[in-house]
């Protein structure tokens, strides 16, 4: 009798198993704002629409941009929690509100360059996806960064010492902290709200990378960028961990593998993309990706380079530190213990 139902049980684990496999996998996917830039249009939205090839799932996917959706993109890691969506493609500097590890993978100052940004966020990776797990019940996937992320004036200006008494729109608070330093003031909004603001003066400059600065149409409402590289603005794929554990550790495996390679396709287009659009911004060719426009650039001086280098030790990690420890108590330390092990700090 123990043989048989041993037997019995086997037989209808099996036939679950199968039946699980045989069912086409249901997605929703929250993805970036719609005019954010060619990353979305060119690489993420593609991907997703196209996963089952990508993955080779049996999965159908609905894709849709967080502005279409009227949800605020600060918003992502409540809507991962809620499970209105399955994958989330988080904007770091606006989730980080709600878990300030996340800021921990691209503070002012850490990551101005993409080889250094890989280093960084490799290291601090996992420690955030084990907070992530904790706090909003989701998985993380992967990272990449929309690009080194650059201010855009309206009047012009010489350097960083001019920013003393301007209105600056800030992704995180990592940089408000920092253009607070300056004596300048940052204000957060929504990326599709700033090119307005600018216009109207509801803010004197703005930061975000120079390609989504192109798509937005930043340079017809500016006149000067300063390309200093202040964060890498690193972004990322999260999936809810209840839709995460109906999936088979087979099909856990080809989608984890599929995100993955986006990522690292997503590292290689942000470099592309930045030098591109640099030129485009300044009038410059070739200008293959954007639309031409005729900022002055700014040549970046020793000066502000040491400002922003100095910002990791001076502002942005002793501020974000006291904000991370303060929701978890290990969150400074577990940053020293990698990236920190990293850089010698």
């Amino acid at each position: 009798m123990l043989k048989r139902t041993a037997l019995l049980t086997a037989i209808s684990t099996a036939l679950m198993v199968s039946t699980a496999q045989a069912e086409t996998i249901s997605l929703k996917v929250l993805g970036q704002p719609a005019g954010s830039g060619l990353i979305a249009q060119n690489k993420e939205q593609p991907f997703f629409e196209a996963l089952a090839e990508h993955s080779g799932l049996d999965v159908s996917v609905q894709y849709i941009p967080v502005d279409v959706a009227g949800i605020p993109d600060t918003d992502g890691l409540r809507v991962l929690n809620s499970g209105l969506f399955d994958i989330v493609s988080l904007r770091g500097p606006q989730v980080s509100r709600d878990e300030p590890s996340i800021l921990g993978l691209d503070l002012i100052g850490l990551n101005t360059s993409f080889e250094a940004g890989r280093n960084n966020v490799n290291a601090f990776y996992d420690y955030v996806d084990s907070r992530l797990q904790e706090r909003f019940n989701a998985k993380l996937l992967g990272v990449w960064p929309a690009g080194p992320q650059v201010i855009f004036c309206s009047e012009e200006i010489s350097g960083l010492n001019d920013l003393r008494g301007l209105r600056v729109r800030v992704g995180d608070q990592s940089a408000a902290n920092f253009v607070g330093e300056l004596g300048a003031t940052g204000i957060s909004m929504p990326f599709g709200d700033v090119q307005q603001a600018l216009s109207r003066g509801v803010v004197d400059c703005a930061i975000t990378g120079p390609a989504s600065a192109n798509s937005g149409g930043w340079p017809e409402a500016t006149s000067t960028v300063l390309p200093i590289a202040l964060q890498l603005a690193i972004n990322g794929y999260a999936i809810n961990m209840n839709t995460w554990n109906r999936l088979t550790e087979e099909q856990q495996t080809q989608l984890e593998e599929a995100i993955a390679t986006l990522s690292d396709d997503i590292w290689q287009y942000s470099e592309e993309l930045y030098e591109d659009a640099m030129r485009c911004n300044a009038g410059e060719s070739p200008c293959e990706f954007g639309t031409s426009y005729s900022l002055t650039e700014v040549p970046v001086s020793e000066a502000d380079l040491a400002t922003v280098t100095a910002a990791v030790e001076e502002v942005s990690l002793p501020i974000w530190a006291s904000q991370c420890n303060a929701v978890a108590a290990d969150c400074e330390a577990a940053w020293r213990d990698t990236v920190g092990a990293q850089l010698g700090l």
